[in-house]
């Protein structure tokens, strides 16, 4: 571990020096992605702050641009290039204009080869292990007006006390391990986000202490599979729960292997932990999860579910499903469609399945039919929207406790609940950031409305 170094600091302060004229500089932070990557975009964004940029949405008034982009899905990386093509002329017009280009997608070979030959008008590169070099690769391109790459195959550390401005002033991710070492054969996160390293507890907690201390009383800890948190994620949830201010612990993901009795008892006991348990579980087919590498069975990932629900009866059970998968046959989707019934999910992440160049899965034979897929990926999704609507229902005449998070159309304020049920209710725009008991008046497949009680 290492705290945020002093030629860090160094290259921020040198910028911050460049003559910007009669205004400070505009900045645009674009992302694409997990949660994670929402993370590492607030610590660009606070780098950005320190160096004397002022945070913009807006495109056409930026001075600086970064795109922080996913490769999880084919569809995430033909966004990013559709965007790349409209700087060319953007920058024709506007010479100061600085694109940067960081997160998963940069860690794979074949990426950046396509944006050297085609988009050579990007200023800076890097990619998910040295985030924390982003103000010294800009202070090189600054010197040398040369395009600046800066792609490690691996982690070296993991740096501290990075500066960072939240989205939300009373809600925050806090990181707590990255990378992954369970190589689902079709997943391309840990070849671009390396191998499991967990920050140290006392890390963790000071962070989230000062983040309480500034107003924060919902926390999301995230990772690729917190479960394996190395220092043990049942007692970090104890010792978060016992921080002043925090009123909601939140965390995403959990692979099921990891998910022990310790982890189950602790959500049930504390009460800060909020009953929400994202599972993901892919496909429902004893023979794909095994050709996927994800080291469970069908009946065991439904014992699971059981024993959760056993011991947390409220809870709120969400999670991936994937249709497509090569080889996959009628009768592998007919175990996928066994499993959400059985289950009874709240809400579903569903995907067709994306090939991955540099994962098992991109060699493997029998590639499902377009058409096929399509057709199976309507039914699944018509299944969980099904279940959610039912499960909604029941929900209509209790009274729940809603943090409130945005104002919407019409006005119609935005909040979720402890199962983070989505809920839209009238109320006082100055009631953002704060909870308030709603009672539950009608049900969406999406969302629950209500009023204040």
């Amino acid at each position: 571990m290492m705290r945020e170094n002093e030629w860090t600091s160094h290259y921020i302060k040198e910028i911050s020096k460049i003559d910007k004229g009669v205004r400070a500089p505009k900045a645009l932070v674009r992302t694409y992605g997990c949660q994670m990557n929402v993370r590492d975009s607030e610590k660009l964004s606070g780098m950005l702050a320190k160096m004397g940029y002022e945070l913009t949405d807006d495109e056409e008034v930026a001075d600086l641009v970064i795109f922080n982009t996913c490769c999880v899905r084919e569809n995430a990386e033909n966004k990013l290039y559709g965007h790349l093509g409209n700087f060319k002329e953007r920058k024709r017009k506007k010479p100061h204009l600085k694109l940067v280009l960081c997160g998963c997608m940069m860690q794979q070979d074949i990426v950046i080869e396509r944006i050297r030959a085609a988009y050579s008008y990007v200023d800076v590169i890097f990619g998910t292990h040295n985030l924390y070099r982003f103000p010294e690769l800009l202070h090189s391109h600054f010197e040398t007006g040369q395009t600046i790459i800066d792609i490690w195959s691996e982690a070296r550390e993991i740096v501290e006390d990075l500066p960072s401005l939240r989205e939300f002033p009373f809600k925050a991710g806090v990181n707590i391990m990255y990378g992954c070492n369970n190589f689902c054969t079709f997943c391309i996160v840990p070849h671009v986000r390396g191998r499991e390293r967990s920050r140290r507890p006392a890390d963790i907690l000071a962070e989230i202490r000062a983040m309480a201390a500034d107003g924060v009383s919902e926390v999301l800890l995230l990772g690729q599979n917190v479960n394996s948190y190395e220092f043990g994620f049942a007692q970090l949830l104890h010792d978060v729960s016992e921080i002043g201010g925090i009123e909601r612990i939140r965390f995403t993901s959990s692979h099921p292997k990891d998910v022990s009795d310790n982890v189950i008892a602790t959500m049930r006991d504390l009460p800060k932990v909020c009953k929400h348990l994202h599972l993901p579980f892919q496909a429902g087919s004893d023979r794909l999860l095994g050709l996927m590498n994800r080291k469970h069975s069908k009946k065991w990932y439904l014992d699971l579910v059981d024993k959760i629900r056993a011991e947390i009866p409220e809870i709120a059970l969400t999670t991936d499903i994937m249709a497509g998968f090569p080889g996959e046959t009628e009768e592998d989707f007919l175990d996928t469609l066994d499993v959400v019934r059985h289950a009874r999910f709240a809400s579903a992440f569903t995907f067709i399945y994306s090939r991955r160049l540099g994962t098992p899965a991109d060699r493997m034979p029998d590639q499902v039919d377009e058409a096929v897929v399509g057709e199976r990926f309507s039914r699944l999704v018509a299944e969980i929207n099904k279940i959610s609507l039912e499960i909604n229902l029941q929900k209509v005449g209790k009274t729940l406790k809603i943090l409130t998070e945005s104002v919407g159309k019409n006005d119609v304020l935005n909040g979720r609940a402890d199962d983070n049920s989505l809920v839209h209710f009238s109320g006082d725009s100055g009631l953002v950031g704060h909870y308030v008991d709603i009672k539950i008046t009608g049900a969406k497949t999406f969302y629950l409305q209500g009023e204040i009680v």
